[in-house]
């Protein structure tokens, strides 16, 4: 037990203190622990975890994705206008919204290995055609959601919240079992030393590629979730999206120099960021004030993440001298 809390202490001090606003959350909130508030604080932080999530995969091989928000927008607007109709044509809608945000991370990909640009560079512009077309598809709020298929995966079943029995699927199904393939090992890997990785005979440009692929899908997937929750396409919703995952990777123990961190916490990181927002607004704070004191802890957050890539750096110049 020692052992697994010293191999993964970033992922447990995020546990904690996740665990510790959360209390504080229910305790001053009006209705207390009930199904009916656990269910929207789960749906939000979820929002905002599967777009950490994204962000992780970027982060990891020491890459950081300014589209993250942009993928989100895309594919929210696309799935208003998808995922109305009849079953089948959900069916092929959902197919639909999940490719086009692979598609986005796959431009990505190609565009940083092949052009030899750096990823930030790469994803800020993308980030705005990627909007551009949102705007196209959806100039104002709107659109339509299936009803039921929405009140299937937001609300809850048998009393605990739909969105935490999916982060739980996430976790068991899909990061437990990836994390141990040829790809999931190779992403920390390429994070940790791309010259290493490469003399070991990895393909480092298929790995970076399949990394900001990756990062694309769960952008695409966390706008297919935004759309579930609100019922609605929005182009407007990227700049938040997109500074709230870099912060939420960071506060889960996910290094901006790659290589260290997981998706589990990431999804910690997103869900304390949005425990504080949700904890700030029922503990009597001015609304006006929100914002700064939210942009304070997204602040300090990054700049956490950037102080530590400087760390780094240091650390290698002091050795190659």
């Amino acid at each position: 037990m020692l052992d697994y809390i010293r191999s993964n202490r970033r992922e447990v001090i995020a546990a904690i203190v996740l665990l510790v606003l959360l209390s504080l959350y229910l305790g001053t909130h009006p209705r207390g622990a009930s199904t009916y508030v656990l269910t929207i604080w789960a749906n939000q932080c979820l929002i905002l975890g599967l777009a950490a999530i994204a962000q992780f995969f970027a982060v990891v091989v020491r890459g950081i994705d300014l589209s993250v928000g942009a993928v989100m927008a895309l594919t929210n607007t696309l799935a208003s206008h998808l995922l109305d109709g009849s079953a089948i044509g959900i069916g092929f809608g959902i197919v639909a919204v999940l490719a086009a945000g692979a598609a986005c991370g796959l431009v990505n990909g190609l565009v940083v290995v092949y052009g030899r640009i750096q990823p930030i560079v790469v994803t800020l512009a993308t980030a705005s055609i990627f909007i551009g077309v949102a705007l196209m598809l959806r100039p104002t709020p709107g659109g339509a959601i299936n009803y039921d298929l929405a009140d299937a995966v937001t609300l809850d079943v048998f009393g605990v919240p739909t969105a935490l029995v999916l982060s739980g699927l996430l976790i068991f199904a899909f990061w437990i079992p990836f994390r141990r393939t040829g790809l999931g090992l190779g992403l920390y890997a390429l994070g940790s030393s791309e010259q290493a990785a490469f003399q070991s005979g990895l393909d480092t440009r298929l790995v970076r590629i399949a990394a900001f692929t990756l990062a694309g899908l769960f952008g695409g997937v966390a706008g297919l979730y935004y759309s579930f929750v609100t019922t609605t396409g929005d182009a407007g919703i990227a700049a938040n999206f997109t500074l709230n995952s870099i912060a939420a990777v960071v506060l889960g123990g996910v290094l901006l120099r790659g290589g260290v961190g997981s998706l589990v916490g990431a999804m910690a990181g997103a869900f304390i960021l949005k425990t504080i927002a949700s904890l700030m607004f029922f503990s009597g704070i001015p609304s006006l004030a929100q914002p700064l004191f939210e942009g304070l802890i997204l602040a300090a957050a990054i700049a956490v993440g950037g102080a530590d890539v400087l760390r780094a750096r240091n650390r290698l110049e002091v050795f190659g001298r």
